[in-house]
């Protein structure tokens, strides 16, 4: 068997990403390159297919058409491989709320074949500043001490690209705050982000690129920094008012 892993300078490659469920078109024809180390910060309304777009490229649910590389792998493969290169951080966080953080790590870090679970579960526990409640049951955690511990769960395996399902549903702006830190922290030169959010302010201020989402289309994906951010929230409402797919908002 030919194994056609092809690393680039693209993380994420994507053409003509469609998902259809009966006559509903979640994802509609969406296309995009992410270089290694950028930030996509993904805005739209509810119902617009951003969790779909997620799924998609995280292996999770088979495209309708198109393609899309993550990694240099083709997502419909769904090989380990691929799945080794991602981390997940989701409306749910997959944590076993009986166990402590520690066995939540370390059962994850066995089941990727890390040499010392036990060892990687301690440091990323630390980097999200969760340490000192290692050895407390998960249940007793407040919504933002579990988004920590998702990304402590995410990042257990050191991937190369993050995909971040609105994460900070739910948060008071201390948690917020907190989580946004961490997550710059994250974002460096072999790190890839593609984050999905409401918050307008905080993902702009995050990404190196901004994509709008409506209908299940990109309506606008550019650098950050040819956006007008004064004008943004109002071209964002717009769009989902009006379904119109060419505003501009460049600076002058």
């Amino acid at each position: 068997m030919v194994d056609n892993h092809n690393p680039s300078d693209s993380a994420i490659e994507v053409r003509d990403l469609r998902k259809e469920f009966g006559v509903l078109k979640a994802v509609d024809g969406i296309s995009f390159d992410l270089k290694r180390g950028e930030f996509l910060s993904v805005f739209g309304p509810n119902g617009a297919g951003k969790t779909t777009l997620i799924k998609i490229l995280a292996g999770l649910t088979r495209p309708s058409f198109g393609t899309a590389r993550v990694a240099g792998y083709e997502v419909e493969e769904g090989k380990s491989e691929m799945r080794r290169e991602i981390g997940v951080i989701s409306h749910s966080t997959a944590l076993y709320a009986d166990l402590t953080p520690m066995e939540n790590l370390i059962f994850l870090g066995k089941m990727y074949g890390l040499e010392r679970p036990k060892e990687s579960a301690l440091m990323v526990l630390e980097d999200v500043g969760l340490a000192p409640r290692r050895n407390d049951r998960v249940r007793t955690f407040s919504r933002g001490m579990l988004q920590r511990l998702s990304i402590a769960r995410a990042i257990l395996h050191d991937p190369s690209i993050l995909f971040l399902d609105e994460p900070f549903t739910g948060l008071d702006i201390h948690a917020s705050n907190v989580l946004k830190e961490q997550l710059q922290a994250l974002h460096n030169k072999k790190r890839t982000i593609l984050m999905t959010t409401h918050d307008i302010s905080c993902g702009l201020e995050m990404c190196d690129k901004v994509a709008l989402q409506v209908m299940g289309r990109f309506a606008f994906f550019e650098d950050v920094e040819e956006v007008s951010k004064e004008n943004f929230e109002t071209m964002y409402f717009d769009a989902v008012r009006n379904n119109q797919f060419t505003m501009g908002i460049r600076n002058s």
